[in-house]
């Protein structure tokens, strides 16, 4: 294959980057956007197809690289046929919906945004149905959550696209939040948390006595994720979104995530009491409650909402029934919905685009007008009628014939209640084309109906050309398909079924009799039975509960930061330390071992002491002088250097080289926000505060310190001795702090990276675009020196600059074997280019330092993330590190770590976002100053 081992993350990767493409390419042209995702969808789709031979050939074609593997998390993919089929629904409609929505969209909606929103969501479902790690499963099951997010509220200034959006990512949030515990329980339970171990390992699991919280928690995540009871009214709440969107989620993706989860873990989780009542029930309640509520809707897409409700519960019933034949008759019904369901939905979009409005009580009439789109609906509203030959009568037959030999539970009630569901579908079915397109002449309208333009309708007419197709030639079209995508989800050989058309006058046959003629009776009493509706279950809405049940939740989170948050940073610390204080006395006094060990200290000499003695008066300074803050700042810089002086005695010079440099920033940074700050400050605190303070501080220190003393008395275990025995055969440096940082513990040293990046571009938000004045005087009225670069100051400064980069490189150079490093040589680095700016201005320094701080950070973050990438190709967990030594001519013989190219990565965060941080300050000096006259008035003052 021409992709190798790599095809099944590109499948799922490449909507990802296609949603920067279509982003970026919309604002050159919008039309461009479509072609970008369209595009991308068919790479996507002739990726997959290179493997799609496999599963048919029975083989499960798995991809792994090892991730964090001391957690069993992998970056691993997983195609068998159960996979192949859903990402073909998503992929094949996926495209079609890009078709559809182009001609949708209108030239006043942004359509860049519309298919980066569309591509996201598509590349989420993706890693869903194709991954093997069931954590990774879950990751990309929480992007489906925030990407279905945006797209149902992309008309944002719609108050109940917003409404929807917050009610769908809540609830499946949530439900993805139970599905994790569930799944961490599983992999535990297993001790993999690789789908090919969880699904051999069904007996085990189903012993376990953690099986039923298991199912319960991972249920939670299907139920809400797939609209079933309880959770079923999020979903015609979504209807806010653009009809393209509402046609993909409804039909292959979305609420199919949890269908196709139910089917991914049948073999696991199946077979059980349990099972069969938790799942039957919510598939039979989200049924009937689906079916009914359908019936009454006057919106179209509120109609078909609740549609796919209903079938989606049946989906879930069969599942629930938890034999292989009616997992057999539920994915084949999952094929059948995703066809007649996207098609209606779009002949909805049509209806609404041509005529200007969804509601079926002033449409009327319109097959006179829309011939073909009229019949393109008939025949997708037969197929979810279940009409025959059209192909949801194939599995509505299946549906009944399950529903009659499998259902354990009330064995007579469910076929009874089936039947009754069936009728209520006939029902809406039959009103959604009667009212439409028929029922008398067509009333006034806001547009004047036509069909649409040809390429909208090809998308249906494909999907209504399948509905036929499978409903006629179910052998020639669905089968393989079906009989793969079957042993994908039992793992275990095909059961003995029938796709014939004709079965010969049965019970379920007569079960599809009744539902016809029940259903037709049940519209054309349809206004009494409205009437009685109105009257009695009209007013009934599950957003009512919900939003009680947020008010109250919003209301009790309220009510605790009202009673511990007045505003008060002091308040808040106070309730900090006296949670701790409390903490720390509850732990000594219910311990029966002694307060302090016999472990013997080191001596103490005189510099210890005057260096400890200097470090109290600096400490007792700051916090006494604080009202001067300039003075309050020099103290608090003796602290930091003294802190510096002690990690040199115990021997750590790279944490004294760190300490030294984060101080030197760490001043200029405070030095740059006091300038605006007034230059001291009145005492605000009473006395009785004050002591109420130095009473808690004192408290505290004096925990801290027992705390430490009884730490530090007594014998200890040490994971030093790991990292020291293995620094140079691991990792291959002898600075062992380095190597922990960009090998051991790389991947938390990527995470801090990413989090200091993020902090960097927040600062630069807020002060994008911010005012403040600056002070013309100190605090004894002497006005500033107008002297802003003095030119000592600025001679100097250029002389060193080549020689502070030197010193940089020097330390990130030797890092990986003596003290120094990426981050160390980035704040050195940061540091001269901040003295550059602030010595000669920033307009200077900005035409000959022509580089921008935000790319240098995205370039290390690239780096930094790249380097794990490269091992994980190469078969090694994420971020492993390689070393070897090479000899060179006159050189000699030196060591090459590919640790030098993460470190790089922190290199340039490290200084872009230091330098994003205190340039931006600067500028807001310059802008502070712009705003003051040369006697201090502000400009425009009169």
């Amino acid at each position: 294959m021409i992709f190798g081992t790599f095809g099944l993350p590109i499948i799922v990767l490449l909507p990802f980057f296609g949603a920067i493409i279509a982003a970026l390419v919309a604002k050159q042209n919008r039309i461009a956007s479509a072609w970008s995702a369209g595009i991308i969808t068919i790479l996507s789709f002739g990726i997959l197809y290179t493997y799609a031979h496999l599963p048919f050939e029975g083989v499960t074609t798995i991809q792994s690289w090892q991730w964090i593997s001391s957690i069993g998390l992998e970056f691993a993919f997983r195609l068998d046929g159960l996979g192949l089929l859903f990402a073909g629904l998503i992929l094949v409609i996926g495209l079609l919906v890009i078709i559809y929505a182009r001609y949708y969209i209108s030239s006043n909606d942004c359509m860049g945004r519309f298919y980066s929103y569309l591509l996201l969501f598509m590349g989420s479902m993706l890693g869903i149905v194709l991954s093997e790690n069931i954590l990774q499963l879950v990751v990309f099951w929480e992007l489906t959550s925030l990407s279905s997010f945006l797209l149902i509220s992309y008309w944002q200034h719609k108050a109940e696209g917003r409404d929807g959006a917050k009610m769908a990512l809540a609830i499946t949030g949530a439900g993805g939040l139970a599905m994790l515990a569930g799944a961490l329980m599983l992999g535990n339970i297993v001790g993999s948390y690789n789908l090919t171990d969880i699904l051999a390992s069904g007996d085990l699991i189903r012993s376990h006595s953690l099986y039923t919280p298991i199912i319960i928690l991972i249920l939670l995540g299907v139920f809400t994720k797939s609209a079933q009871f309880p959770f079923h009214f999020w979903l015609p709440h979504a209807m806010a979104a653009p009809t393209p969107v509402s046609a993909y989620l409804h039909s292959a993706t979305m609420v199919k995530a949890g269908i196709f989860l139910l089917a991914r873990l049948f073999p696991a989780l199946s077979g059980t009491t349990e099972w069969i009542v938790l799942v039957s029930t919510a598939g039979m309640a989200t049924l009937l409650i689906g079916a009914f509520t359908a019936m009454f809707k006057h919106d179209l897409k509120g109609l078909l909402a609740y549609s796919t409700i209903s079938h989606l519960g049946l989906i879930t019933l069969l599942f629930g029934f938890s034999t292989p034949l009616a997992a057999v008759a539920a994915i084949f019904h999952i094929i059948n919905h995703a066809t007649f369901k996207a098609s209606l939905f779009m002949v909805a979009g049509i209806i609404d685009h041509e005529t200007g409005t969804r509601d079926m009580r002033r449409l009327s009439g319109l097959w006179a007008f829309m011939p073909h789109t009229a019949t393109l609906a008939m025949v997708a509203a037969s197929a979810m009628a279940g009409v025959p030959l059209l192909n949801g009568f194939l599995s509505k037959e299946m549906f009944f014939e399950r529903a009659l030999e499998d259902a354990t539970l009330h064995t007579l009630i469910i076929p009874i209640l089936a039947t009754v569901a069936g009728m209520f579908s006939v029902a809406y079915s039959i009103r959604f084309i009667h009212d439409v397109f028929f029922n008398g002449e067509t009333k006034e309208l806001p547009k004047t109906p036509h069909e649409p333009p040809r390429f909208m309708k090809i998308p249906v007419d494909l999907l209504v050309i399948a509905c036929f197709a499978v409903g006629t030639l179910p052998m020639f079209t669905v089968a393989p398909i079906l009989a793969t995508a079957v042993m994908g989800s039992l793992q275990a050989p095909l059961p003995d079924y029938s796709l014939a058309i004709w079965h010969g006058f049965n019970i379920p046959l007569m079960m599809s009799i009744v539902a016809f003629i029940g259903g037709s009776l049940i519209y054309y009493k349809r206004e009494k039975v409205f009437a009685w509706y109105e009257k009695n279950l009209s007013h009934i809405d599950a957003r009512v509960p919900y939003n009680k049940l947020i008010d109250s939740v919003f209301n009790f989170a309220q009510s605790v930061t009202s009673r511990f948050d007045s505003g008060s940073l002091q308040n808040m610390v106070i309730w900090f330390l006296g949670a701790s204080i409390f903490v720390g006395i509850a732990g000594f006094n219910y311990s029966s071992a002694p307060l302090f060990g016999n472990r013997e200290f080191l001596s103490v000499d005189w510099i210890t002491i005057v260096a400890a003695l200097i470090l109290v008066i600096a400490t007792f300074t700051t916090a006494f002088l604080h009202h001067k803050r300039l003075i309050a700042l020099i103290s608090l810089s003796v602290v930091g250097l003294i802190v510096s002086l002690t990690f040199i005695k115990f021997s750590a010079p790279d944490l004294a080289l760190t300490q030294l440099s984060v101080e030197v920033v760490t001043i200029v940074l405070i030095l740059l926000a006091l300038y605006y700050l007034p230059q001291s400050t009145p005492k605000e605190s009473s006395k009785s505060r004050i002591n109420r303070d130095i009473v808690i501080s004192v408290l505290g220190g004096v925990g801290v310190f027992i705390l430490t003393m009884a730490v530090l008395s007594r014998e200890y275990s040490t994971i030093a001795t790991y990292f020291l025995e293995n620094s140079l055969t691991g990792g291959g440096g002898t600075n062992v702090v380095n190597v922990i940082l960009v090998d051991f513990r790389g991947f938390d040293t990527l995470g801090e990276i990413t989090v200091l990046a993020i902090a960097g571009l927040g600062i630069f938000a807020m002060l994008q675009g911010l005012k403040l004045y600056a002070p013309t005087a100190d605090i004894n009225g002497n006005p500033w020196s107008k002297d802003m670069h003095p030119p000592m100051m600025q001679t100097l400064t250029r002389l060193l600059l080549p020689l502070m980069l030197m010193v940089a490189v020097y330390i990130f150079l030797r890092g990986h074997n003596l003290p120094g490093g990426g981050f160390i040589a980035g704040l050195i680095a940061a540091v001269a280019l901040i003295v550059q700016y602030l010595a000669n201005g920033i307009d200077w320094t900005k035409k000959r330092l022509r580089f921008e701080k935000d790319t240098i950070i995205a370039y290390g973050l690239l780096i930094g993330t790249a380097t794990g990438l490269v091992s994980m190709l190469i078969g090694y967990p994420f971020l492993t590190s390689a070393f070897t030594h090479l000899h060179w001519p006159i050189v000699g013989e030196f060591e090459i770590a590919s640790a030098i190219a993460f470190d790089l990565g922190v290199f340039l965060v490290v200084v872009g976002a230091t330098v994003m941080i205190l340039v931006q300050l600067g500028k807001l000096s310059v802008q502070s100053h712009s705003q003051v006259d040369e006697n201090g008035n502000l400009k425009g003052d009169n």
